[in-house]
């Protein structure tokens, strides 16, 4: 059993600007496939246009913006649910005043077969 409070785990850069992580479950906590983290898109700031090998799974908490993706743009904000399939090319745009927290699950590379 693992438990803490967000706000313990350090918040951490992540080359992207106005994009903030935390690395709320891992490996490091007894995790064996997936991973979490609680990402922070400030106002007005997106992420870049990309795809990856694994299924993404996204809660979003607090804030409203849109994903997008090849299909068009769709308007998400807080209790919206987002699955985005394997090479799926998306971006996240935060299209409010305040920041937009959201909860991502990932694969472990050594899940994908790499």
């Amino acid at each position: 059993m693992y438990t803490k409070n967000y706000r313990e785990v350090p918040v951490e850069e992540t080359g992207v600007e106005g994009l903030t992580s935390r690395w709320i479950i891992t490996a490091s906590q007894g995790a064996e496939n997936f991973s979490m983290r609680l990402l922070e898109l400030a106002p007005l700031k997106s992420t870049p246009l990309h795809q990856h090998n694994s299924e993404h799974e996204i809660f979003v908490l607090v804030g409203k913006g849109e994903v997008v993706t090849d299909e068009g743009s769709f308007p998400i904000s807080e209790g919206s649910v987002i699955y985005v399939s394997p090479n799926e090319t998306h971006k996240f745009v935060n299209t409010g005043a305040s920041a937009m927290r959201f909860i991502d699950t990932v694969m472990f590379p050594s899940k994908l077969g790499n």
